[in-house]
């Protein structure tokens, strides 16, 4: 750990000032250095009081998604977050994962960027990840399971997501089938989860989580469709805290569920079920409710005709969500 590093952390932990002889002394740096690194942190948007006679004292700290920062506000104690790569800009968390975890990165390892020039959410669309406007991160997992046995873990990522959004903000975040998780009718956040596999073995399963903190207003196009936890509240949220406790939630769900199973709570935070539902099957166009979810994720919708259909993939409207409006119901 750096000399900034240390100092930052020896300030975090005292309630008061500090002098700059205590400073100097516990980090075997001369009182010169400790003006310095505290000039630095100033550099970085902490603000550090001093006061004569007295010494220093961190009053607050900025929206930083740093290695230091994102530490300090690690709650787990097993494997994720045992690495963090923090990135001004990537084309994205989930290439930067894939590209290190080629390369050996242990499972648990956190990839986090302040930009993504290349954000992707589902089916190929783009996802807008601008500086500073969100918490975008990629979780490396090397679970000892067969491919076909990975179905839980984007529920799973979806669940640590909402209780990591309300622990921080009291935001009721839900679901919106399969993996959207959003406030009120809007999307939060998204979440794309990719697999490096062959037939009886992974090589890593890489959850990508994309939560909109800060932005403060979105395009037309996506106004009616897309919030930020800025706009939900009226107050910033630190992304590092957010960061932490999604991490935190992540991990107790882990070591509980694991990538195969089913998160039950999933079922109660799912907005969709009970629901008028739009979703296209066999080249048709197909209206009912969402009556249910299956325990492998797929959501069951009871068509008009009284078909009970298995929907495991594609699109499917939810009227009322995003603006969406399905004809008849």
């Amino acid at each position: 750990m750096s000399a900034k590093n240390e100092l930052l952390a020896l300030l975090r932990q005292s309630e008061g000032f500090v002098s700059g002889e205590e400073l100097s002394r516990r980090l075997g740096v001369t009182r010169a250095a400790i003006w310095k690194n505290i000039e630095l942190l100033r550099a970085e948007g902490y603000t550090v009081e001093s006061v004569t006679r007295r010494g220093y004292r961190l009053r607050d700290v900025p929206d930083s998604i740093s290695e230091a920062e994102i530490r300090a506000n690690l709650c787990g104690h097993g494997s994720f977050g045992c690495r963090v790569v923090s990135l001004p800009s990537v084309d994205s968390t989930n290439e930067e994962a894939k590209r290190q975890g080629d390369a050996g990165a242990p499972h648990g390892s956190v990839f986090v960027a302040d930009e993504q020039t290349g954000g992707k959410g589902r089916l190929g669309r783009r996802w807008i990840s601008p500086p500073g406007s969100g918490l975008w991160f990629s979780i490396l997992l090397r679970p000892d399971v067969l491919p076909n046995e990975v179905t839980g873990v984007t529920l799973l990522s979806a669940v640590a997501v909402c209780r990591g959004i309300r622990a921080l903000t009291g935001c009721e975040a839900k679901i919106k089938w399969p993996n959207d998780v959003v406030i009120g009718t809007k999307k939060v956040c998204g979440i794309l989860t990719e697999l490096s596999a062959e037939m009886e073995h992974i090589h890593y399963l890489i959850p990508g989580i994309g939560v909109n903190t800060g932005t403060e207003s979105f395009p037309p196009e996506l106004a009616d469709r897309a919030t930020s936890l800025l706009l939900e509240t009226g107050r910033p949220v630190r992304r590092a805290a957010l960061l932490g406790k999604i991490l935190e939630e992540f991990e107790l769900l882990y070591d509980r569920y694991g990538v195969s199973s089913f998160p039950e709570e999933y079922r109660s935070l799912c907005v969709t079920v009970g629901r008028t539902v739009s979703l296209r099957r066999a080249g048709r166009q197909l209206v009912g409710t969402a009556c249910g979810v299956a325990d492998d994720g797929s959501l069951l919708v009871k068509t008009r005709s009284g078909e009970t259909l298995t929907v495991s993939s594609g699109e499917v409207l939810v009227q009322g969500f995003y603006g969406e409006h399905i004809e008849g119901a």
